[in-house]
Protein backbone atom coordinates (compact mmCIF):
# COMPACT_ATOMS: atom_id res chain seq x y z
CA UNK A 1 0.00 0.00 0.00
CA UNK A 2 1.23 3.48 -1.02
CA UNK A 3 0.42 6.83 1.14
CA UNK A 4 1.05 10.09 -0.48
CA UNK A 5 0.73 13.43 1.98
CA UNK A 6 0.26 15.89 -1.29
CA UNK A 7 -1.25 19.27 -2.04
CA UNK A 8 -3.90 18.80 -4.86
CA UNK A 9 -6.87 19.05 -6.84
CA UNK A 10 -9.01 15.98 -8.43
CA UNK A 11 -11.04 16.13 -11.20
CA UNK A 12 -13.24 12.94 -12.02
CA UNK A 13 -14.73 12.06 -14.94
CA UNK A 14 -17.55 9.35 -16.20
CA UNK A 15 -20.91 9.20 -15.27
CA UNK A 16 -21.16 11.91 -13.75
CA UNK A 17 -18.42 15.00 -13.27
CA UNK A 18 -16.67 16.14 -9.83
CA UNK A 19 -14.23 18.66 -9.09
CA UNK A 20 -11.85 18.52 -5.53
CA UNK A 21 -10.64 22.38 -5.47
CA UNK A 22 -6.85 22.64 -4.42
CA UNK A 23 -6.03 21.51 -0.80
CA UNK A 24 -3.45 19.08 1.42
CA UNK A 25 -5.16 15.44 1.38
CA UNK A 26 -4.31 11.92 1.79
CA UNK A 27 -3.62 9.75 -1.30
CA UNK A 28 -4.29 5.59 -1.01
CA UNK A 29 -3.02 3.70 -3.63
CA UNK A 30 -3.64 -0.22 -2.55
CA UNK A 31 -2.36 -2.96 -4.37
CA UNK A 32 -5.65 -4.48 -5.58
CA UNK A 33 -5.42 -1.35 -8.18
CA UNK A 34 -7.41 1.07 -5.90
CA UNK A 35 -7.00 4.76 -5.70
CA UNK A 36 -8.78 6.91 -2.83
CA UNK A 37 -8.63 10.28 -2.14
CA UNK A 38 -9.23 11.41 1.62
CA UNK A 39 -9.64 14.42 3.64
CA UNK A 40 -9.08 14.84 7.31
CA UNK A 41 -12.20 15.73 8.02
CA UNK A 42 -16.04 15.01 6.82
CA UNK A 43 -16.01 11.36 7.16
CA UNK A 44 -14.57 8.07 7.16
CA UNK A 45 -15.48 7.46 3.10
CA UNK A 46 -13.04 8.77 0.89
CA UNK A 47 -13.86 12.23 -1.07
CA UNK A 48 -13.79 10.95 -4.79
CA UNK A 49 -12.44 7.09 -5.61
CA UNK A 50 -11.55 4.62 -8.69
CA UNK A 51 -12.09 1.04 -8.51
CA UNK A 52 -9.71 -1.85 -9.61
CA UNK A 53 -9.00 -2.45 -11.84
CA UNK A 54 -7.38 0.77 -13.25
CA UNK A 55 -3.99 2.05 -14.21
CA UNK A 56 -2.49 4.96 -13.03
CA UNK A 57 0.03 7.03 -15.55
CA UNK A 58 2.03 10.32 -14.28
CA UNK A 59 1.72 13.02 -17.02
CA UNK A 60 3.83 15.78 -17.76
CA UNK A 61 1.43 19.29 -16.82
CA UNK A 62 0.36 21.44 -19.33
CA UNK A 63 2.31 24.90 -19.50
CA UNK A 64 -0.93 26.50 -18.32
CA UNK A 65 -0.81 23.79 -15.31
CA UNK A 66 2.62 24.56 -14.79
CA UNK A 67 2.35 28.29 -14.27
CA UNK A 68 -0.48 27.88 -11.70
CA UNK A 69 2.33 25.02 -9.89
CA UNK A 70 1.49 21.99 -11.05
CA UNK A 71 4.08 19.28 -10.82
CA UNK A 72 2.75 16.15 -11.96
CA UNK A 73 -0.33 14.78 -13.21
CA UNK A 74 -1.32 11.40 -11.98
CA UNK A 75 -4.64 9.78 -14.32
CA UNK A 76 -6.27 7.35 -13.26
CA UNK A 77 -8.25 5.17 -15.55
CA UNK A 78 -10.87 2.40 -15.34
CA UNK A 79 -9.93 -0.29 -17.49
CA UNK A 80 -13.14 -1.85 -18.28
CA UNK A 81 -15.06 1.88 -17.98
CA UNK A 82 -14.20 5.28 -19.71
CA UNK A 83 -14.23 7.17 -16.08
CA UNK A 84 -11.02 8.73 -15.25
CA UNK A 85 -9.73 10.20 -12.07
CA UNK A 86 -7.41 13.00 -13.12
CA UNK A 87 -4.95 14.37 -9.73
CA UNK A 88 -3.21 17.40 -10.20
CA UNK A 89 -0.11 17.11 -7.88
CA UNK A 90 1.16 21.18 -6.54
CA UNK A 91 3.15 19.26 -4.10
CA UNK A 92 4.27 15.88 -2.37
CA UNK A 93 4.38 16.51 1.51
CA UNK A 94 4.96 12.94 2.05
CA UNK A 95 5.09 9.42 0.19
CA UNK A 96 5.46 6.00 2.04
CA UNK A 97 4.82 2.31 1.02
CA UNK A 98 3.73 -0.27 3.36
CA UNK A 99 3.64 -3.92 1.87
CA UNK A 100 0.84 -5.49 4.15
CA UNK A 101 0.66 -8.74 2.86
CA UNK A 102 -2.10 -11.29 2.67
CA UNK A 103 -5.32 -10.31 5.28
CA UNK A 104 -7.31 -12.94 6.31
CA UNK A 105 -10.47 -10.63 5.94
CA UNK A 106 -13.31 -9.75 8.37
CA UNK A 107 -14.31 -12.25 11.23
CA UNK A 108 -17.66 -11.78 12.07
CA UNK A 109 -18.92 -11.85 15.07
CA UNK A 110 -20.62 -15.07 16.66
CA UNK A 111 -24.56 -14.42 16.15
CA UNK A 112 -23.67 -13.05 12.26
CA UNK A 113 -21.24 -15.83 11.53
CA UNK A 114 -24.23 -18.41 12.58
CA UNK A 115 -26.80 -16.58 10.69
CA UNK A 116 -25.00 -16.91 7.74
CA UNK A 117 -24.50 -20.42 8.15
CA UNK A 118 -28.26 -21.56 8.89
CA UNK A 119 -29.06 -19.22 6.31
CA UNK A 120 -27.08 -20.76 3.79
CA UNK A 121 -28.18 -24.23 4.91
CA UNK A 122 -31.98 -22.45 4.62
CA UNK A 123 -32.43 -21.12 1.14
CA UNK A 124 -35.90 -22.38 0.76
CA UNK A 125 -36.14 -19.08 3.21
CA UNK A 126 -35.23 -16.96 0.16
CA UNK A 127 -37.55 -18.78 -2.20
CA UNK A 128 -37.82 -22.69 -3.02
CA UNK A 129 -35.32 -24.03 -5.57
CA UNK A 130 -32.75 -21.28 -4.77
CA UNK A 131 -28.82 -22.99 -4.82
CA UNK A 132 -25.82 -21.86 -2.87
CA UNK A 133 -22.63 -20.42 -5.48
CA UNK A 134 -20.52 -19.82 -2.28
CA UNK A 135 -20.54 -18.24 1.39
CA UNK A 136 -18.22 -15.72 1.53
CA UNK A 137 -17.74 -15.52 -2.14
CA UNK A 138 -14.54 -13.12 -2.56
CA UNK A 139 -14.63 -9.59 -4.78
CA UNK A 140 -11.72 -6.93 -4.89
CA UNK A 141 -13.31 -5.33 -2.31
CA UNK A 142 -14.48 -7.21 -0.02
CA UNK A 143 -16.33 -11.14 0.91
CA UNK A 144 -20.06 -11.35 -0.18
CA UNK A 145 -21.61 -13.20 2.70
CA UNK A 146 -24.27 -15.34 0.61
CA UNK A 147 -23.90 -15.91 -3.76
CA UNK A 148 -26.59 -17.52 -5.04
CA UNK A 149 -28.76 -19.22 -7.57
CA UNK A 150 -32.38 -18.60 -7.83
CA UNK A 151 -35.03 -20.61 -9.12
CA UNK A 152 -34.82 -19.10 -12.58
CA UNK A 153 -30.89 -19.17 -12.81
CA UNK A 154 -30.03 -15.86 -12.06
CA UNK A 155 -27.49 -14.42 -9.53
CA UNK A 156 -28.18 -13.04 -5.79
CA UNK A 157 -25.91 -10.99 -3.35
CA UNK A 158 -26.93 -11.42 0.32
CA UNK A 159 -26.03 -9.02 2.58
CA UNK A 160 -26.16 -10.17 6.27
CA UNK A 161 -25.99 -7.88 9.27
CA UNK A 162 -27.58 -8.54 13.23
CA UNK A 163 -28.51 -5.02 12.80
CA UNK A 164 -29.18 -3.75 9.28
CA UNK A 165 -28.54 -0.06 8.77
CA UNK A 166 -27.34 2.44 5.99
CA UNK A 167 -23.70 1.32 5.86
CA UNK A 168 -24.82 -2.06 5.03
CA UNK A 169 -26.74 -1.05 2.46
CA UNK A 170 -24.07 1.09 0.73
CA UNK A 171 -21.73 -2.07 1.35
CA UNK A 172 -24.35 -4.05 -0.49
CA UNK A 173 -24.59 -1.41 -3.27
CA UNK A 174 -20.90 -1.25 -3.90
CA UNK A 175 -21.07 -5.61 -4.14
CA UNK A 176 -23.85 -5.04 -6.32
CA UNK A 177 -21.90 -2.73 -8.47
CA UNK A 178 -18.60 -4.71 -9.12
CA UNK A 179 -20.14 -7.77 -9.75
CA UNK A 180 -22.80 -6.80 -12.54
CA UNK A 181 -19.64 -6.07 -14.53
CA UNK A 182 -18.98 -9.80 -14.75
CA UNK A 183 -20.82 -11.17 -17.43
CA UNK A 184 -21.00 -14.35 -16.11
CA UNK A 185 -22.48 -13.03 -13.04
CA UNK A 186 -24.73 -10.79 -14.55
CA UNK A 187 -27.75 -10.02 -14.03
CA UNK A 188 -27.15 -9.72 -9.99
CA UNK A 189 -29.74 -8.72 -7.66
CA UNK A 190 -29.61 -7.76 -3.94
CA UNK A 191 -31.08 -8.81 -0.94
CA UNK A 192 -30.11 -7.25 2.53
CA UNK A 193 -30.57 -9.30 5.46
CA UNK A 194 -30.39 -8.89 9.35
CA UNK A 195 -32.76 -9.73 12.53
CA UNK A 196 -33.61 -5.96 12.56
CA UNK A 197 -33.32 -3.03 9.69
CA UNK A 198 -33.52 0.57 10.45
CA UNK A 199 -36.53 2.79 8.40
CA UNK A 200 -34.24 4.76 6.97
CA UNK A 201 -32.15 1.72 5.42
CA UNK A 202 -35.18 -0.14 4.15
CA UNK A 203 -36.33 3.22 2.35
CA UNK A 204 -32.98 3.30 0.70
CA UNK A 205 -33.03 0.38 0.22
CA UNK A 206 -36.28 0.36 -2.06
CA UNK A 207 -34.57 2.98 -3.96
CA UNK A 208 -32.09 1.04 -5.26
CA UNK A 209 -34.05 -2.09 -5.70
CA UNK A 210 -32.27 -4.11 -3.07
CA UNK A 211 -35.00 -6.71 -0.90
CA UNK A 212 -35.51 -6.69 2.57
CA UNK A 213 -35.16 -9.74 4.39
CA UNK A 214 -35.53 -9.67 8.42
CA UNK A 215 -34.22 -12.76 10.09
CA UNK A 216 -36.02 -14.47 13.09
CA UNK A 217 -32.63 -16.29 14.45
CA UNK A 218 -34.60 -18.43 17.16
CA UNK A 219 -36.74 -19.75 14.37
CA UNK A 220 -33.56 -20.36 12.21
CA UNK A 221 -32.43 -22.31 14.65
CA UNK A 222 -35.52 -24.45 15.64
CA UNK A 223 -36.05 -22.78 19.16
CA UNK A 224 -39.85 -21.74 17.65
CA UNK A 225 -42.06 -21.47 14.75
CA UNK A 226 -41.41 -18.42 13.70
CA UNK A 227 -40.17 -17.49 9.61
CA UNK A 228 -38.46 -15.00 8.14
CA UNK A 229 -39.98 -12.14 6.39
CA UNK A 230 -39.22 -11.05 2.83
CA UNK A 231 -40.71 -7.50 2.00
Amino acid sequence: MRLIIAECSVDYAGRLSAHLPRAKRLLVMKADGSVLVHSDSGSYKPLNWMNPPCTVSVLTPSAEQALVGVQQVWQVQQAKTDDVLMISIFEVLSDISHELGDDPGLIKDGVEKHLQELLADQLHLIEEGASLIRREYFTAIGPVDILLRDANGSTVAIELKRRGDIDGVEQLTRYLELLNRDPLLAPVRGIFAAQEIKPQARKLAEDRGIECLVLDYDAMRGIDDGRPRLF
